[in-house]
């Protein structure tokens, strides 16, 4: 696929290796939730963003190392993840593993309960703490930044007729691009589409999809994931050298007392 970063030239990209992580408890012990995600929040995204011509692969939370082994993190470009229920039971080593390929420059898309995971609380810095009210209320969420690629192939704002509400105040540092802002029928807003940079990865954290509604098979939804796994994943520049280094230039030294 050839994409075009700004008004420079088109250039070739390699295939982008997502990896889904979800907890999968909620769809294993809902019979509810079961019926809306038959197999899997995980499977039911890569249904979904599978058009976009991505190589997706899934992991689970009751997998050895919970699917993500240093040999599957290093060959992915970007990883979303979705949790709820489980955040405490993600073992830090795993989570330090995945800060530091964060670091390196994977991508990472949090969705919806994923903003009080360990990953995005160790990323951000902060709590990521909010209000919610699980009213079944309509969501609109506005694009406001419409030149972001996040928001490539969408209106003005889209709608969710049934979804969980999250309202500010949202612990969080201050987004370095806020894309998207959410408004619910309640008349609570929340920032809900925030884009970051840690080290050489880009990180989106995007808030809708509770469990309780068909959000993962809304268009809409599934465009602005596939749009940030793609934005995730652009090419950053050189590695960063760290350390003692010897000097470009030839040093002249005076008398130093």
């Amino acid at each position: 696929m050839k994409v075009r970063i700004g008004s420079g030239p088109m250039f070739e990209m390699k295939p982008i290796h997502v990896t889904i992580w979800n907890e999968f408890v909620p769809e294993r012990t809902d019979p509810k939730i079961a019926r809306i995600y038959p197999n899997g929040i995980h499977q039911a995204i890569a249904t979904g963003i599978g058009p976009y011509g991505f190589r997706i692969q899934t992991a689970t939370l009751e997998q050895p190392e919970h699917g993500l082994s240093n040999e599957v993190l290093s060959q992915t470009d970007v990883l979303i993840w979705w949790g709820h229920l489980a955040h405490e039971k993600v073992a830090d080593e795993i989570v330090n593993r995945i800060q530091a390929r964060v670091l390196q420059g994977m991508g990472l898309v949090v969705l919806h309960s994923g903003h009080r995971s360990k990953i995005f609380q160790k990323l951000m810095g902060t709590t990521c703490d909010l209000k919610w009210r699980t009213d079944a209320e309509r969501e609109r969420i506005w694009v406001v930044d419409p030149s972001h690629p996040i928001t490539e192939g969408l209106g003005e704002y889209f709608e969710l007729q049934h979804e969980e509400m999250y309202g500010e105040f949202f612990d969080i540092p201050a987004p370095e691009e806020l894309v998207f802002i959410s408004w619910f029928q309640g008349g609570e807003v929340f920032r809900s589409g925030c884009a970051y940079q840690r080290g050489l990865g880009k990180i989106f954290y995007f808030r809708p999809g509770d469990e309780n509604y068909p959000t993962y098979y809304n268009k809409d939804v599934l465009r602005v994931i596939a749009n940030a796994v793609r934005w995730a994943a652009l090419p950053h520049g050189a590695e960063p050298v760290y350390g003692n280094t010897q000097p470009l230039e030839k040093i002249t030294r005076g008398e130093f007392p």
